[in-house]
């Protein structure tokens, strides 16, 4: 059996988090029968006088009335008892629900834990696991960043380029590096740097409408339409995979600083954990998350190592390592890319979700292995033109989309702002400007833009920033979301264009510029 085939096959049992049991309590269950009339086994005595005969009988007529009258009224209490259920709110810090219950033996009362991410031992697969129901109306938006808006203080950064003797190492911790930006200090002040007040309330509405889109399991589909939208919004996309929607749905609320320990999208995100978990896969060579494609690999291991990296919890560790141990496995080991499947000669854009997966784990202190980074390189020589200035998809035809994923790559693997082909490959992007509908392209461009600052990055963010702020839906259900009609955007419709929209938006803070090694606000 050759690699695609064994991780298809999930090549060993499942990692992921039980189903959530619910136990509706029956209306009859424990509800003994109403006991029968004793029998009355003696035969009444002989026939004595009338008078005798017709005393008897009244006292035989009262006492089975009595009777009748008492067991009808157990019989009522026991019912009602049956028909009775207490709910006890959780306080502060409890997960759990009160159950009374009338039953024939045993104790009356039940208590069934609700599921955290942080307790939730590995087990088989079952992606029918349910969680509680979203909330039917969205709240206000009201962005945290306001909190620390004005404050001047500066913000250092960890030193670069990176080399690549760097990778495998952590960079500044588990919960530094270069997502420092993501929290609500350093978010005002970073956000200051090219981004507007209307600019982050685009942020917050379209994280509501992603939570108002996420399925009971704690999943997101690209087609969008489940769950409270019930078709409201238009255009959803057709990709089946839970595990890449979800994965993708998640970046946004981790790079506003939102986890599933703090802030107010905490359980959107624990419950679109608990749902990767629920898919993952472990095989003898990593954690299998692909659901047909790497792509969902890629998005997945982004989200668990991202998550990691900001809050240290250790229950994410294992997954988010062996999600990186499987992307390691699954490249090229010739051309050093990767495609759809584990093994295939690679593709640019599959290969740039896989390499910022392995960027993500490594600020987050996981392992990545060096000789895996610089295979990376071989691939992108493979399809580069113009001295690294501009990449093609398989080969050598340049594309732009493709060109902004080729110089992001080559950002993250060590090339300094001096290199001649970065430079020429900025200067292209800088005279394409944004586009009006490949979010696919300026998501990456944008990127590779912030980093490389100057005057290039004021250009386009200036245009990017309010082209996507103008362009967001305000009105019904579609509020706050984005739909753009480019080829790319047919498999992952309204939600895909959201995913992306926001993080562009969020890329003041959502990675920290890679060649700058401080920065304070004037």
């Amino acid at each position: 059996m050759d690699r695609s085939t064994s991780a298809a096959c999930g090549g060993g049992p499942a990692l992921g988090a039980p189903p959530l049991e619910s136990e509706e309590p029956s209306q009859a269950a424990g509800i003994p029968p109403p006991c029968p009339p004793r029998l009355r086994e003696n035969r009444p005595p002989p026939i004595a006088t009338a008078a005798g005969d017709a005393a008897g009988d009244s006292d035989r007529r009262r006492s089975l009335v009595s009777f009748l009258v008492s067991a009808l009224l157990h019989a009522g209490c026991l019912i009602l008892l049956a028909l009775t259920v207490f709910s006890v709110r959780p306080g502060p810090g409890s997960a759990r629900w009160l159950v009374l219950r009338a039953v024939a033996d045993g104790p009356d009362l039940t208590t069934e834990p609700l599921v955290s991410i942080a307790r939730v031992d590995p087990g088989l697969r079952k992606p029918d696991a349910q969680l509680a129901p979203l909330p039917a109306e969205i709240p206000d938006v009201r962005p945290f960043y306001e909190v620390a808006k004005g404050k001047k203080a500066p913000f250092q950064f960890g030193p670069s380029p990176l080399r690549l003797e760097d990778w495998g190492q952590p960079v500044g911790g588990a919960s530094g590096g270069r997502l420092e930006g993501r929290n609500a200090e350093a978010r005002a002040r970073l956000a200051g740097d090219g981004g507007t007040d209307a600019s982050e309330a685009a942020v917050e509405r379209g994280l509501w409408w992603l939570a108002a889109h996420q399925r009971k399991d704690g999943s997101w589909s690209f087609d969008h339409r489940e769950g409270l939208c019930r078709g409201l919004c238009r255009n959803p996309g057709s990709n089946t995979s839970s595990t890449a929607a979800t994965a993708l749905a998640l970046a946004p609320f981790l790079g506003a600083g939102y986890t599933h320990q703090n802030g107010q999208h905490r359980q959107t995100v624990e419950r679109g954990l608990y749902h990767l978990r629920t898919r993952a896969i472990v095989t003898a060579n990593g954690i299998d998350l692909q659901e047909g494609t790497m792509y969902a690999q890629g998005l997945a291991a982004i989200v668990l190592s991202e998550a990691y990296a900001m809050t240290g919890d250790q229950s994410l560790k294992e997954l988010a390592q062996g999600s990186l141990d499987f992307i390691e496995y699954a490249q090229d080991p010739k051309g050093g890319g990767w495609r759809y499947n584990p093994g295939q000669p690679g593709d640019t854009t599959v290969t740039g979700w896989q390499l910022m997966a392995l960027k993500s784990g490594q600020m987050a202190g996981l392992h990545v292995k060096s000789p895996t980074v610089l295979l990376v390189n071989r691939f992108l020589d493979s399809v580069e033109s113009e001295g690294g200035a501009r990449y093609g998809y398989l080969d050598r035809t340049a594309r732009l989309s493709t060109t902004a994923i080729g110089l992001l790559c080559r950002m993250y693997l060590g090339w300094p702002q001096s290199h001649a082909g970065l430079q020429a490959g900025i200067r292209y992007l800088d005279q394409s400007g944004p586009s009006p509908d490949d979010m696919y392209y300026n998501y990456y461009a944008t990127q590779v833009l912030h980093h490389w600052q100057g005057s290039e990055w004021k250009r386009w963010n200036d245009r990017m920033r309010d082209a996507l702020v103008a362009a967001q839906a305000s009105q019904g259900h579609e509020a706050g979301s984005w739909h753009f009609d480019h080829k790319h955007a047919k498999e992952g419709g309204r939600l895909y264009n959201t995913a992306l929209a926001i993080m562009i938006l969020e890329v003041y803070y959502r990675y920290l510029p890679l060649y700058r090694e401080s920065w304070q606000p004037e």
